[in-house]
């Protein structure tokens, strides 16, 4: 069966599933480059196991549930299970998961999504099916969707989502004329934008916003994963003194520059001091740029199994991601405060812009949210038609 609207002997399966995501979601941060996923196993409406995908490299969501089925002293055999993506039927990190359905007797499956990677799409069914267990295909298929579009997009571009996060007054200004910025949003959007570190594989931010603010990009959420810290700095001007470079040997920090400050005199010696202090550092580009090319980076990351991207750059960093094609989603906070000083105060987006309506990069509205008297504004790219909304 491919689709839920004849499944009339499961009236409690719209709960399961939504018990099952929300399962899926105590994922985040950790289980990157991997999928988010939950599972419910029942029996005659009543739950006798549940389990998420906790971290990479560990027990599937599947398993988990199975394990905790036996922690309760249950038998899953004849019962169902509610799994938000389809189960894999190869080996990698752990067995595959259909093997484990198999042998438990698992009597009906219904899955959320469609797994999208190749070793999965479609065979995980496939071999349940030739198993003689039933499968339901596409159950409630949109909200389980909405877990993984980083996953999605990863597992077919072979590139990080890339999202730019940025907060604006209603007049548009990131910051004052002088220069001032903390704090133009309220605590509960900036204990948000904690969420979205955690969520994102990545973080990165320009050369001018360490100098200007000297800032950590960690993850201050209780429980949360410190992401990549990335920051795009041509010529090498980072300060050793930093608390970027201060904390490298904590949490991961990669310093980009381009092929032009590898040629200079002192490039050698700010180099071994950056890797001595735990940075590392890659030059992208070629002789002739004197900006880091931002799809090479990007390239370059989705090969270390970086899924996703945040950038909390100023305006001219989110210029060079917007003119590279490569920003899949925006998450704007505006705030209802007006700080005026014409060009004097900066705007998000910097660079030259464009010269003409018609040539500006269009996105479409996905969701709009309220935090006290802030707003958050969700967009996803009209080019890329990626969701970047994932309910919290």
């Amino acid at each position: 069966m491919s689709n839920n609207e004849d499944i009339c002997f499961s009236d409690n399966g719209d709960f399961f599933m939504h018990r099952a995501i929300e399962l899926a979601r105590g994922g985040e941060g950790w289980t990157n480059p991997n999928p988010l996923v939950g599972a419910v196993i029942v029996r005659d409406g009543v739950v006798l196991g549940e389990g998420f995908h906790k971290k990479y490299g560990g027990l599937h969501a599947e398993r988990e549930a199975l394990a905790d089925c036996i922690r309760r002293g249950n038998d899953a055999r004849g019962a169902d299970i509610y799994v938000t993506l389809e189960p894999c039927v190869h080996f990698g990190k752990q067995p595959p998961c259909c093997h484990a359905l198999a042998e438990a007797g698992i009597a009906r499956v219904f899955v959320g999504s469609r797994d999208p990677n190749p070793l999965v799409h479609g065979k995980g069914n496939a071999y349940l099916r030739e198993h003689g267990i039933e499968v339901y295909e596409d159950f409630l298929r949109k909200e389980c969707d909405k877990l993984n579009q980083i996953f999605f997009h990863y597992i077919t571009e072979k590139k990080p989502f890339v999202a730019l996060k940025y907060a604006v007054t209603a007049d548009g200004k990131i910051a004052t004329r002088i220069g001032k910025s903390k704090w133009i949003t309220g605590e509960k959007s900036r204990a948000y934008v904690q969420q979205l570190r955690n969520r994102y594989a990545a973080i990165l931010c320009g050369i001018g916003t360490v100098l200007a603010d000297d800032p950590m990009l960690n993850c201050r959420m209780e429980g949360g994963n410190n992401p990549l810290r990335i920051v795009l700095d041509s010529t090498l001007k980072i300060p050793l003194k930093s608390r970027l470079v201060q904390t490298a040997r904590e949490i991961p920090l990669l310093i980009v520059c381009s092929a032009v400050a590898e040629a200079s005199a002192e490039f050698a010696e700010k180099k071994d001091e950056l890797e001595h202090a735990g940075a590392e550092i890659l030059v992208l580009g070629t002789d002739s740029r004197r900006k880091p090319d931002i799809n090479l980076l990007l390239n370059e990351l989705g090969n270390r199994g970086i899924d996703s991207l945040l950038v909390e750059g100023g305006g001219a960093v989110n210029y060079s991601f917007l003119e590279s094609g490569a920003v899949d989603c925006v998450y704007e906070f505006v705030a209802p405060k007006i700080f005026g000083g014409g060009s004097l105060a900066k705007s998000p987006v910097a660079g030259e812009g464009v010269a003409l309506p018609s040539e500006a990069f269009e996105f479409t509205l996905k969701d709009v949210r309220r935090f006290d008297d802030d707003v958050l504004l969700e967009y996803i790219s009209k080019n890329r038609g990626k969701e970047c909304s994932q309910e919290s």
